[in-house]
């Protein structure tokens, strides 16, 4: 199982989350691109941080909106998502490369995160903009999310992602943010509810009823309280069931001779 955490998130003087500390517990990370949060030079760090843990670094491209952290539903022109999508991974991937990596996969943040997973345009102008960037690079979302299916008629590869740290609807969507529910506390309930779903398939929604969710990784929100001791216990207690904690992929140093590869 791979677990991943959004960083990168911090904004000038402004601070949010421990992503030094995250970065020893995950094997991906879902670095800001600029456009919801992170500034050049925490992204830069982020990156450096990553490389040297040998974490996987995954862009979390986003829409523009740094004042609402891209929590808001942006209505945008397919074409003009598909260029902002492709902006945001050229500028981690600058970051990357002078770190030693390059970027792995590619992660919605926010409201293009839900709304890839419902609206077809938003979704393919996602997929447009990773198929002209790098094909090989896998897009990672909810189990049967619109850029998913996408996707793979595409001849993308996809990544099916739970939750570790919010609630689930019985239709197997999260809880939308703000209400009852919403957001999970407890590392102990956190960290069984994970164990369940890695060796199950399931988990328990908001309603008492189960609901699958085959998942390839986990996240842990970087922006929660109590972040690093949730991260912690999932990750110990998936290792003590028996659960093998590993990247979904694995990247290799960058090469400045061949291109982005």
């Amino acid at each position: 199982m791979d677990l991943n955490s959004d960083l990168g998130e911090s904004f000038g003087t402004w601070r949010l989350g421990d992503d030094e500390a995250m970065l020893d517990l995950v094997t991906s990370a879902n670095v800001a691109c600029g456009f919801h949060a992170g500034d050049a030079l925490t992204l830069q760090r982020t990156c450096a941080a990553a490389a040297q843990r040998g974490v996987v670094v995954g862009a979390q491209v986003s829409y523009r909106d740094l004042a609402g952290f891209g929590r808001r539903y942006i209505a945008m022109d397919p074409a003009e998502l598909t260029a902002d999508v492709l902006y945001q991974l050229g500028a981690l991937e600058a970051m990357c490369r002078v770190a030693g990596t390059r970027v792995g996969y590619v992660k919605p943040h926010g409201a293009l995160y839900h709304a890839v997973a419902e609206h077809e345009d938003q979704a393919a102008a996602l997929v447009a903009a990773v198929t002209a960037y790098d094909p090989s690079l896998p897009v990672m979302g909810l189990p049967g999310a619109a850029s998913l299916r996408l996707a793979e008629q595409a001849g993308l590869r996809t990544v099916t992602e739970a939750f570790a740290d919010r609630g689930y609807t019985a239709q197997g969507r999260l809880v939308p943010r703000g209400q009852a529910g919403a957001l999970l506390h407890d590392p102990e309930e956190v960290a069984e509810r994970m164990v369940r779903l890695a060796t199950e398939g399931r988990i328990k929604a908001d309603d008492g009823s189960d609901v699958e969710v085959r998942a390839q990784s986990i996240c842990t929100h970087g922006d929660s309280p109590g972040a690093v001791a949730m991260a912690r216990a999932v990750r110990e207690a998936l290792t003590g069931a028996g659960v093998e904690i590993a990247p979904f992929i694995r990247t290799g140093p960058a090469d400045p001779d061949s291109g982005r590869r």
